[in-house]
């Protein structure tokens, strides 16, 4: 650590682990629970929303479905709201505070979750655009927690440890999709126990219309229940030190807090800020910025951008590899309530076996391999499965090939989560001053979700008939993508076991630097 560095930024460096940042993670990582499954859960519930609502019982063309434009839009409003609420809570994370703002997005999605499974209406048309309402609102609301939990976490940790606890508030993520599929299966067995019937015909879901409108209601409105169990807690939380110090200018306040849950003493240097603030006193659209820091956000951005353009496409081969591995039938041949249990079984299979252990290996080994390093072999092995998958498709097709077919699938998915989607969380909290770094964050995030609604709306709309050679092509296309993500990650720089300050020079290093580079040049001019 640079001596110059401030004593309660020192403390929180070199802090030993202990309940206080197990606590941190959990409060944070609640929260990124609650945000995958209000995410994730609607994708359980959206064919069910075509039986219900856009279904012509008395017609042989068996069960309905959400028109494609109306399809695209519920599963995607919270997208565009969760890009919104991460630019502008971001934003005012630095101007007003952590803490202060990171209650308002848990309340937030408290009552947007609880108002979606009460979307009403006079018509099935009402009741759709009733939810996407409050579903818009509810990703706003999941945005803002992504740039401030990440914030809080990476000004909390010491840097021994700082990125497996900020991957292990990201994992959570993993845990919120498993119960998303969880609790779904629950709530539709239950009804479906509770009122038996054969396969999908007219009588059976005039019976279950009933049952089935209600399930949907509640998969949705649980998704309150973790957000309301974590308020208190995060309201619980003192500011960080860092912001405290660097931001508000008060030392003896930052190392009063600081101080208390460490357990140690530390020194106020209200007269050393003064001179650490001056010296990081430029803001986010300046030249100084932009030299120091703008190849960061740069590879930050675009990472993230051409990340989940992937990550969010990876259900483009689900209408085959779900039947092909038994977890699902064709739906003339179940109920509404059936499909929507099998449609939440594979979304758990998936979660629990491909998704959530890519996470928990990112925690893991993410302080021994770097950053850096997982996020470029994330790229790559993800590239190469999707090439095969594409190449290879009509092969996998085969009944003979399923697990092989399901084993590329899987995997997909882990390096996913062990590679660019964990370290795409990560990098941001780490890379760029404290004044700015809940606003990069969340530039970043914003970055992800843009690229999250080209896969919505663009890749996946251009494989919405099913057809093989469209989805051929759509594989080969997005292994083109994550290997530019894999070419944009040389723009980042490793930031394990070094200090906030360090990386983004806040210590003062970087403006050393500066200066012998221009004293070298000075002395050569006057060789010349």
């Amino acid at each position: 650590m640079a001596s110059n560095n401030l004593s309660v930024l020192e403390a929180l460096d070199t802090a030993r682990t202990q309940w206080y940042h197990l606590k941190a993670i959990v409060i944070a990582g609640m929260g990124f629970f609650t945000d995958a499954y209000d995410l994730f859960c609607i994708s359980t519930v959206s064919k069910l929303l075509g039986r219900l609502y856009f279904s012509d019982h008395t017609s042989n063309n068996g069960p309905g479905k959400l028109p494609i434009g109306i399809n695209n839009f519920v599963i995607g409003v919270a997208l565009i709201g969760t890009l919104s609420g991460q630019l502008v809570f971001g934003w005012l994370g630095d101007k007003l505070g952590r803490k202060k703002v990171y209650g308002i997005t848990l309340l937030l999605m408290m009552i947007c979750a609880i108002c979606s499974g009460l979307s009403f209406g006079s018509n099935p048309k009402v009741v759709i655009y009733t939810l996407c309402f409050f579903r818009f609102w509810l990703g706003f609301g999941i945005g803002g927690d992504y740039p401030l939990s990440a914030t809080i976490m990476s000004e909390y940790a010491n840097k021994r440890t700082r990125g497996a606890f900020i991957a292990a508030v990201f994992a959570m993520q993993g845990m919120g999709i498993i119960f998303a599929g969880l609790v779904s299966m629950t709530v539709s067995h239950f009804f479906l126990t509770s009122n038996p019937a054969p396969s999908w015909n007219d009588d059976h879901v005039r019976s279950t219309q009933r049952n089935a409108d209600y399930a949907w209601r509640i998969v949705l409105m649980l998704g309150a229940l973790p957000a309301l169990l974590t308020y208190y807690w995060r309201m619980k939380m003192p500011e960080t030190g860092r912001y405290t110090a660097i931001i508000e200018g008060n030392a003896k306040q930052a190392a009063s807090d600081m101080g208390r849950v460490l357990d140690v003493e530390i020194q106020a240097e209200q007269e050393k800020l003064a001179m650490f603030k001056s010296n990081n006193d430029y803001p986010l659209l300046s030249e100084k910025f932009f030299a120091r820091h703008g190849r960061h956000l740069l590879g930050t951005m675009s990472t993230w951008f051409l990340l989940d353009i992937a990550f969010y496409s990876q259900n483009l081969t689900q209408k085959d590899i779900f039947p092909a591995m038994g977890l699902t039938n064709k739906p003339k041949e179940v109920n509404a309530l059936e499909e929507m249990f099998e449609i939440s079984r594979a979304m758990f299979v998936v979660a629990m076996f491909g998704t959530f252990p890519g996470y928990w290996f990112t925690v893991a080994f993410i302080e021994k391999l770097g950053r850096f390093n997982i996020q470029l072999m994330g790229f790559f092995f993800m590239s190469v499965f999707m090439f095969i998958i594409g190449i290879k498709y009509d092969d996998l097709l085969e009944k003979e090939n399923r697990w092989l077919f399901a084993g590329l699938y899987g995997l997909t998915f882990f390096f996913a989560n062990f590679g660019p989607n964990s370290t795409t969380f990560v990098l941001p909290a780490e890379l760029f001053p404290t004044r700015v770094r809940s606003t990069c964050h969340a530039l970043s995030a914003a970055a992800g979700k843009a690229g999250a609604m080209v896969s919505a709306f663009g890749i996946q709309k251009y494989t919405l008939d099913g057809k093989t050679s469209k989805i051929k092509t759509a594989m080969i296309i997005l292994a083109v993508t994550n290997m530019v993500g894999f070419f944009c990650t040389f723009l980042l720089t490793e930031t394990k076991g070094r200090s906030l300050e360090e990386i983004s020079g806040e210590d003062g290093s970087k403006d050393k630097e500066e200066a012998e580079r221009s004293a070298r040049g000075h002395r050569q001019v006057q060789q010349n």
